[in-house]
């Protein structure tokens, strides 16, 4: 049966997901990049690196994000959902984000790319001391869809 996820499914499957998709448009140009994040139920958060999607995201701070969850190919669920970029200079907001961001419970092994600092699995001592650009996406849209054999 393929069908729609209700409202309340569309937020456990953000929540639950470690790794989602940010689709980005500026210059002629769409990019899709793969990022460990935090949902609070309002917000994602992500910490990057300087690059094209940072670059693209300030050029034009409409993305669109995307989920997957599979069991199997005949198991899943799917959310995509809409939402504005917003770069967190601010140490206040920035530290929320990273906070949010390393109170996930992250499987044993994982990517570099989710640890936040060498401290990894600890939080530092000093979340100024994380590097990167952190930065929130408002989600003002979402969908949701599913497979169940």
């Amino acid at each position: 049966m393929i069908g729609k996820l209700t409202d309340a499914e569309i937020e456990e499957t953000l929540a639950k997901a470690f790794v989602g998709r940010i689709g980005c448009h500026a210059d002629d140009l769409t990019y899709v990049i793969p990022v460990s994040y935090a949902y609070d139920g309002k917000y994602i958060y992500v910490r990057a690196g300087e690059g094209m999607k940072v670059n693209m995201m300030r050029k034009n701070p409409k993305v669109c994000f995307q989920v997957d969850q599979m069991e199997n190919m005949a198991n899943w669920r799917s959310v995509i959902a809409w939402g504005v970029f917003e770069e967190l200079s601010d140490p206040e907001l920035r530290n929320h984000a990273l906070e949010q961001l390393a109170s996930r419970i992250y499987p044993l092994i994982s990517s570099e790319t989710v640890h936040l600092s060498r401290e990894w699995p600890f939080k530092p001592a000093d979340m100024a001391s994380i590097k990167g650009v952190v930065f929130r996406i408002l989600i003002d849209q979402k969908t949701g869809r599913f497979e169940n054999s």
